[in-house]
């Protein structure tokens, strides 16, 4: 079953003539249940696909489509709600509020729109994130890697048809990034959830099923069950000055 079907997307930003493309008529077509990577060099277009594809941000041209529903054809009002019942976010910043317990900040998309956290539901994530023990602490007094948790069991706690995930391990040390990258991997295998996630790191790009290539607003390559080699050197081929330094485990390295 295709979870997101996208068609034409064009997205431009500016105005002319100094008008600059993001997205040049991209198509994408995502399983449900499969853990998808979107990578490619500086302004290549892929955190505007990434909010496109959300409902972020409107495209100029083209169609999104998740499950059933058109989500470009919506009003903002419906989309909103879309975005609350049926999409969840993880960003790189942890977006928590401070005045809440971590246990109120992964039930807040509930209660914006009126609804209880399932008890098994809630269970599962919590446990599935390791979360059981920090439920009544504020994000102060929590460290960057079970913040980043927090963020993601925000995510999960509505059930969404799909997790879109932007640099989610940026502002997390590499042994962390690695421990969130684990986690949304279980999501997908124990939980089937959907998850578009966009990364800069080949190794992290390594965990997921597929990477979608982008350049200059195209998707211009496809790698199914991708190592961090192989990755690491189609991304060589679109840009080699941007990851010359960077090996296929996402550490630098002096030469090649």
């Amino acid at each position: 079953m295709t979870m997101i079907a996208a068609t034409g997307l064009a997205k431009s930003y500016g105005a002319e003539p100094n008008r600059v493309p993001a997205l040049r008529g991209v198509d994408v077509a995502i399983p449900k249940g499969t853990f998808t990577a979107v990578m490619g060099p500086s302004g290549s277009g892929k955190s505007t696909l990434l909010h496109c594809l959300s409902g972020l941000d409107t495209v100029d041209a083209g169609t999104v489509r998740i499950g059933d529903t058109e989500i470009t054809a919506l009003p903002e009002r419906a989309l909103t709600r879309l975005r609350r019942e049926r999409i969840g976010f993880v960003f790189q910043a942890f977006n928590l509020l401070p005045t809440l317990t971590a246990g109120e900040n992964i039930v807040l998309p509930l209660e914006l729109t009126g609804r209880r956290p399932d008890p098994e539901h809630f269970d599962a994530v919590v446990t599935l994130l390791g979360l059981a023990d920090r439920l009544e602490h504020r994000p102060a007094q929590l460290s960057g890697g079970q913040a980043q948790r927090v963020a993601m069991a925000r995510a999960l706690i509505t059930g969404p048809d799909v997790v879109f995930a932007d640099e989610p391990t940026g502002n997390l040390d590499r042994r962390t990034g690695r421990e969130l990258l684990d986690l949304l991997r279980r999501s997908v295998d124990e939980l089937g959830q959907t998850v578009v996630m966009v990364t800069h790191d080949p190794a992290a790009a390594a965990r997921t099923d597929r990477v979608l290539l982008l350049a200059d607003g195209r998707v211009v390559d496809d790698v199914a069950e991708p190592s961090g080699a192989e990755v690491l050197r189609r991304l060589d081929e679109l840009d080699g000055d941007e990851y010359a330094n960077q090996s296929a485990d996402g550490t630098e390295s002096v030469s090649r």
